[in-house]
C-alpha cells in the first residue's frame, strides 16, 4: 500500500506557541525564500537580530557589490598582493595572506559581491514599532503539504490572523491578514528597504545615502517601486486585492493601511528587471500574480513535490527515536527544497541569511544537493551543473595562473565564480573532484542520457576537471608514486598547508573521481583522452595508515592526539565514496577509534551523516542511527528542521547537515552499489518499522 503522504508529512508540521528566535518558519521555491517571526511578518525583525537569527527576504538573483571608492567601483585578483609557495615542481601563488598595504584589497575582495535583503515587511501599531512584549497569545503552524505559514496573536487586546505563503515558480510572497485592528486604522504595515551588506543579515540600515527607493508606477491595486544599490537595480511590485493606501513615509520607508475594512491581502513580487514584454523579463504590470493566484501556485507546487519526491515511514516504529528522525527527514526536505534548489549553489545557510560574507561555497556542494538524483528529482540539479559550464572559462584561468592544465574549481565563490582571498578557500582541494562526482550520481540517475543535447558539455566539465586534477599531482622519483603534496588544505582544515602530505581523503577521492572520468570517457568512445586520467589513478600514493588506522595524512603521526577534531575524514574514504583500495578491517578500526577520541564537540552536521553512511557499509546499523542522532551542539534540530551549529553565532541554520542526512537516509533505505541486505541501515531487531518509497540505491 502507498504512503499516504500528506498524512505523514502533515505530522511535522511545525507549529510555534511561543516566540522561538532560533527557529523562524520560511517559505520559499529554491530561487526565493522569506524568513518571518511569530506574526507572519518580519514585525520583530530588531529582536530576532540581537538573537543572531536574522529575518531576510533573499534571492538567488539578489547580489551586491559595494563600490571601492568614488573614483573606483571594484578591485580584481590582479590588483592582490598573492602568497608564493614552492612545491617540489614549481612555485605557485594562492591568495591566502593579508599583506601590509594591501590589506583593503583583500577585504574588499573577501567581501564582494554579496547576497544581500532584498526588504523588511512588518506590522505597525499606531504606526509605531511593535515590540515582542505587545504580542501574547501566540500560534503558528507551518502547513508543509501546502507550503502556507498561518499565524495568529493577541495584539493589544484584538486578535490578529495572518496567511503567508510563496508563489511555487515566481518570486512573490502573499500576505492575507484580518484583525479589527486594521478597520480601525490601528495596525499597518510597513515595507522598508536596507543597504546591501555582507554581514548575516544582509542589510546596512544606516546607510541610507547609498541607495534610493523611487515609486515608478501607482494605480489602484499596484505599486511597482525602483530600487537602486550601485550598481545592482531591482524593482519591488505590490499586488492589492482591493484598494489600499499606500504611501511613502520616508526614502526607503513605506507602508500600507486599509480604508475601513478589517482584511489586507495582498502579494510582493521581487524581480531584477522589469519591462512591458513578458518574454523578456519575469516582472510586469500585467503579469504580477494575485493572492489566489499565489496560493494555488504554491499549494499545486507542493503537492506536486510531496507526492513525487523520495519518503520515508518510521513512525510505527517501537524505537521511541524513531520519530525524530522522522521529521529532521520530512523537514530537511523542505528546508533544502526552498533553499538549496536554484540556479547557483546555495549558501551554507541558503536563502536564510548571510554565511562568510554573502557568498557560497562549492567544497559543500554536494552535501546541497547530491541527495535529489537518489530522492527522485534529479532535474533540480541540472541549473547548478549550467553555472559550473557558465564559469568554466574562469576556473581555466584559475588553473592556469599557477600553470597547471585544465580547470581549478574554485572554493568561496560569488555568481561570478571568482575564487576569494582566504586563509584556507583558495588552499583547500577536496571541492575539486566534485563535479564528477555529481555528474556520475546524475547519469547514474537515468537523468543524462546518453548521446543527449547536454552529454558532450557535461563531458567538457569531466575533461576539463580531471586534466587539472592529473596535472596537479606530482611523481615520486622515490616511491613511484603520485603525490599531492604541499601548500594544500584538507578537508579537515585544521592542518598546516605547508606539510600537508597525501591526506587520506583527497587521495582516495582523486583515484575515485579519476576512474570514473575513465567510464565517462569510454561511454564518450574518447579513452585516448583518458590514459593519463588512468595512469595516475592506479599510480597514485596509497592512503597513510599507522597503527592499523588510517591517518588524517602521511604527515600527521598524531591525528588521534592532536588532531581530533573538526571532520574526520579518514572515515569517508568507505562511506561518501567505497574506495576500491579501503580496508574494511583498517576502516572499522578507524571508526571504533574515532567513536572512542574524537571530540564530536568540534564537528559540524555534515559530520554525523557522514560518518552514518560508513557505520551502514560496515554493517552497523545501530550504530549508523546512533551517529545519526548523536546528541551534540552542531547535531541539533530546530522545530523549523533546520540543522544548527549551536556553537557558532554566525551560523543559525547550516544545510550542509540537512541535505547529508538525506544522502544518508537514502543509503539506509534502498543500500548501496553490491549491498544485498534490505535497510541496511535499520537495526533487524523489530524495533523498526521503515517504508519507503522514489528513492534509489547509493550508486557508489
Amino acid at each position: 500500500m502507498a504512503i499516504n503522504r500528506r498524512m505523514l508529512i502533515g505530522k511535522h508540521n511545525p507549529i510555534l506557541d511561543n516566540i522561538e528566535y532560533k527557529s523562524p518558519l520560511s517559505v520559499g521555491n529554491g530561487e526565493f525564500a522569506f524568513t518571518v517571526d511569530i506574526t507572519g511578518l518580519q514585525t520583530l525583525y530588531y529582536e530576532y537580530n540581537q538573537h543572531l537569527t536574522p529575518l531576510c527576504t533573499m534571492s538567488q538573483w539578489g547580489w551586491h557589490t559595494m563600490p571601492v571608492n568614488k573614483y573606483r567601483d571594484v578591485y580584481t585578483m590582479d590588483d592582490l598582493e598573492m602568497t608564493e609557495y614552492v612545491r617540489s615542481d614549481r612555485t605557485v601563488t594562492y591568495a591566502v595572506d593579508k599583506k601590509p598595504g594591501n590589506d583593503e584589497v583583500y577585504n574588499w575582495l573577501r567581501r564582494n559581491p554579496h547576497k544581500f535583503n532584498l526588504g523588511r515587511l512588518g506590522f505597525l501599531y499606531r504606526r509605531g514599532r511593535i515590540k515582542a512584549e505587545d504580542i501574547y497569545n501566540v500560534k503558528q503552524t507551518l502547513n508543509l503539504y501546502e507550503g502556507v505559514i498561518e499565524s495568529s496573536f493577541m495584539l493589544h487586546g484584538e486578535i490578529c490572523r495572518v496567511k503567508t505563503y510563496c508563489h511555487f515558480d515566481r518570486d512573490t510572497i502573499a500576505v492575507e491578514a484580518e484583525s479589527e485592528l486594521l478597520k480601525d486604522g490601528l495596525l499597518s504595515i510597513q515595507l522598508a528597504f536596507p543597504y546591501g551588506s555582507p554581514e548575516i543579515s544582509g542589510s546596512d540600515w544606516s546607510n541610507n545615502d547609498a541607495h534610493t527607493s523611487k515609486i515608478i508606477y501607482y494605480d489602484n491595486n499596484q505599486v511597482f517601486i525602483e530600487r537602486n544599490l550601485d550598481t545592482t537595480n531591482y524593482y519591488t511590485c505590490l499586488r492589492f486585492d482591493e484598494r489600499t493606501i499606500f504611501y511613502q513615509k520616508s526614502e526607503h520607508d513605506f507602508r500600507m493601511e486599509t480604508l475601513n475594512k478589517s482584511r489586507m491581502a495582498f502579494t510582493v513580487t521581487y524581480c531584477h528587471n522589469m519591462k512591458d514584454n513578458s518574454e523578456d523579463c519575469p516582472c510586469n504590470r500585467h503579469e504580477i500574480p494575485s493572492v489566489n493566484q499565489t496560493y494555488e501556485s504554491s499549494r499545486s507546487g507542493w503537492e506536486a513535490f510531496w507526492e513525487t519526491v523520495g519518503i520515508v515511514k518510521l513512525y510505527e516504529s517501537k524505537d521511541k527515536r524513531a520519530f525524530e528522525l522522522e521529521r529532521r527527514i520530512i523537514l530537511s526536505q523542505y528546508q533544502l527544497r526552498i533553499n538549496c534548489c536554484g540556479h547557483l549553489p546555495p549558501q551554507e545557510t541558503g536563502l536564510i541569511c548571510n554565511s562568510w560574507h554573502g557568498k557560497f561555497h562549492l567544497e559543500m556542494y554536494p552535501w546541497h544537493q547530491a541527495y535529489l538524483s537518489l530522492w527522485n528529482h534529479p532535474e533540480l540539479i541540472k541549473p547548478c551543473l549550467d553555472w559550473y559550464l557558465n564559469i568554466l572559462p574562469r576556473a581555466i584561468e584559475n588553473a592556469a595562473r599557477n600553470g597547471f592544465r585544465g580547470a581549478k574549481w574554485p572554493k568561496q565563490v560569488a555568481y561570478d565564480g571568482i575564487d576569494s582571498p582566504s586563509p584556507i578557500a583558495t588552499l583547500l582541494v577536496w571541492q575539486q573532484p566534485h563535479i564528477i562526482y555529481m555528474l556520475e550520481l546524475l547519469y547514474k540517475s537515468g537523468y543524462i542520457e546518453e548521446n543527449s543535447e547536454p552529454w558532450e558539455s557535461y563531458w567538457i566539465l569531466i575533461k576539463e576537471t580531471a586534466d587539472y586534477m592529473v596535472d596537479f599531482v606530482v611523481y615520486n622519483e622515490s616511491t613511484h608514486r603520485y603525490d599531492l603534496t604541499p601548500p594544500l588544505i584538507p578537508a579537515q582544515e585544521n592542518h598546516e598547508p605547508s606539510s600537508t602530505l597525501n591526506p587520506v581523503f583527497e587521495v582516495e577521492y582523486w583515484r575515485f573521481a579519476l576512474l570514473l572520468s575513465v567510464e565517462w570517457a569510454k561511454r564518450m568512445k574518447r579513452t585516448k583522452e583518458a590514459e593519463e586520467w588512468l595512469h595516475v589513478a592506479n599510480n597514485i600514493a596509497d592512503p597513510p595508515i599507522k597503527d592499523g588506522v588510517y591517518l588524517a595524512h602521511e604527515n600527521c603521526p598524531a591525528t588521534y592526539k592532536e588532531y581530533n577534531k573538526d571532520h574526520p575524514m579518514m572515515i569517508a574514504i568507505y562511506g561518501l565514496i567505497c574506495s576500491d583500495r579501503a580496508d574494511k578491517d583498517i576502516i572499522k578500526k578507524t571508526l571504533n577509534k574515532v567513536m572512542e577520541c574524537w571530540d564530536f564537540d568540534t564537528t559540524w552536521g555534515w559530520d554525523f551523516a557522514m560518518l552514518a553512511m560508513t557505520a551502514t557499509r560496515l554493517r552497523l546499523p545501530e550504530l549508523a542511527i546512533e551517529l545519526l542522532l548523536m546528541d551534540t551542539p552542531n547535531n541539533y534540530y530546530v522545530q523549523s528542521g533546520h540543522n544548527c551549529q549551536i556553537k557558532r553565532n554566525d551560523l543559525p541554520v547550516y544545510l550542509p547537515g540537512n541535505g547529508a542526512l538525506l544522502l544518508a537516509i537514502a543509503m539506509m533505505t534502498a543500500g548501496y552499489l553490491g549491498c544485498d541486505t534490505e535497510l541496511p541501515g535499520f537495526p533487524k531487531d523489530g524495533s523498526w518499522s521503515v517504508e519507503y518509497e522514489n528513492i534509489k540505491p547509493y550508486p557508489y
